[in-house]
């Protein structure tokens, strides 16, 4: 399985770990992330209007140093997945995601006509960070959720996607399962719970096979043992409410 992720920091989290993980339950999953930090979907479009060489190629997890535009990273395989998402400061409304990512789906069935495109959900910040009350306006990570999950909902319709990775969701249910600290600051994943969390959601939902297989463990911070078993609860429940 081959995926391009039209991205930024959010897919980058996802997809650190998501090639070795799947690795080690016997998937080979090549992913390539193109990386802006912050990059909303408006700035997506701008950069595919104007070919620029903006994104940072990150090979199945890792840097390249390579620079490349959304048009050449299209063209440079045969990509079963495509994803999109709205950067997360404005993924809470709908009206911030039209009419760029239409553009940009358009664009992309236009070079990658046979590949499958799904929508990235992301997630709510950090529970009780300023970036979430003061910044967003909710109170709790679930009421930041509801808003984000609707906008997906919206968005993937709006474009016809082939589903939603429910991302958002396996990081709700994991805070709510007593996953503890699962960002590294009031945004991010952190770099070893939250991040395989995210791995183990996107491999169960885009292969269909059971996150449970995944025996991978060269984590960028430890995890304690029951952690591990959380982030496989939370992901295969994500995953399985997603296809539904």
């Amino acid at each position: 399985m081959k995926i391009l992720s039209i991205g930024n920091s959010f897919s980058q989290d996802a997809t650190h770990y998501l090639h070795r993980a799947a690795r080690s339950a016997g998937v080979d999953i090549k992913t390539v992330n193109l990386y802006i930090g912050g990059c909303s979907l408006y700035t997506h479009y701008i950069n595919m209007l104007e070919d620029k060489k903006a994104y940072a190629m990150e090979f199945n997890g890792e840097g390249t140093g390579f620079f490349v535009s959304v048009r050449e990273a299209l063209v440079s395989d045969c990509w079963d997945i495509v994803t999109m998402q709205q950067v997360s400061s404005e993924s809470n409304s709908f009206e911030t995601y039209e009419p760029y990512l239409s553009e940009l789906s358009a664009y992309v069935r236009k070079y990658c006509p046979k590949a499958k495109q799904f929508m990235h959900q992301t997630w709510a910040y950090e529970a009780g960070s300023e970036r979430l009350k003061e910044v967003m306006g909710y109170d709790t990570p679930e009421l930041m959720f509801n808003d984000v999950k609707a906008a997906y909902d919206q968005a993937a319709k709006r474009i016809g996607a082939d589903g939603i990775i429910p991302s958002g969701q396996a990081m709700l249910k994991l805070y709510e399962y007593g996953g503890g600290n699962i960002h590294r600051d009031p945004i991010h994943a952190s770099l070893g719970l939250g991040r395989f969390a995210l791995a183990l959601t996107w491999f169960e939902y885009l292969t269909g096979k059971n996150c449970g297989d995944v025996v991978f463990d060269d984590f960028d911070e430890d995890i304690p043992e029951e952690k591990i078993a959380l982030a496989m609860r939370a992901a295969h429940e994500a995953a399985e409410a997603g296809r539904c």
